[in-house]
């Protein structure tokens, strides 16, 4: 399918029903009791951002109790906090906080999106669920024209942006996952890598705010200086 706008790729995605395994596990996934008088949305989670952004990134996929339930990627979850309050400290967003599809959030040249539409379970996608995905990655990569710079956060986002370099006749071979990697890739946004904001990394030291602020600041510099 042909999309022109962003808005048309995100009226697509909230509408997909493409994995059988994500659409059962995400409309049949018990609420956690501190949100049981909360609904949930259950359904895929389009990206968000400034349309116009330098920056786009790209996460795993949306949290059970995260994305899933607010309809929102890094969003009401440990990750979303992380990653939003390094967004604000690098200019990257208006506010440090991230909880709810109405909080006030505004993305600042920035745009965010997941390799997976749907939370997927122990937040492990089949590789089939990854290839579905890919073609609504594929358009909104496609629109962002403005886009120089690309951070990945995981290695399996930095895994698909790969498969979407190679996809267009981009030359992919001996690049390797690094925290603070960056990878010149001619025809394509400059890529970066970052260790997913998960608590797992967080919680350990693995990966520290002031890392990964640290990386957006550089982001930040090299896009501003062209």
């Amino acid at each position: 399918m042909n999309y022109r706008t962003i808005e048309e790729v995100s009226a697509q995605v909230v509408s997909c029903r493409r994995c059988k395994r994500l659409v059962s596990y995400r409309e049949s996934l018990p609420a956690r009791a501190s949100y049981s008088l909360e609904e949930y949305w259950r359904r895929p989670v389009a990206g968000y951002g400034d349309p116009n952004a330098r920056l786009i990134i790209i996460g795993l996929a949306p949290a059970a109790h995260g994305g899933n339930r607010t309809g929102r990627v890094f969003t009401g979850d440990e990750s979303g906090r992380f990653l939003v309050s390094s967004l604000h400290e690098a200019g990257y967003s208006n506010q440090p906080t991230s909880e709810s599809r109405g909080d006030g959030l505004v993305l600042l040249d920035c745009y965010i999106t997941a390799a997976v539409k749907c939370a997927p379970p122990q937040n492990r996608p089949t590789r089939e669920e990854f290839e579905n995905c890919s073609s609504y990655l594929e358009a909104e990569l496609s629109l962002l024209v403005r886009a120089e710079s690309v951070l990945t956060l995981g290695g399996q986002a930095f895994s698909s942006f790969l498969r979407h370099v190679g996809k267009n006749g981009g030359r992919v071979r001996g690049l390797k996952f690094t925290h603070g990697g960056r990878y010149v890739i001619p025809g394509f946004p400059t890529l970066y890598a970052s260790y997913h904001p998960s608590p797992r990394n967080t919680y350990t030291g693995k990966l520290t705010k002031r890392m990964l602020v640290t990386l957006l600041q550089r982001i930040r510099k090299n896009n501003e200086s062209g």
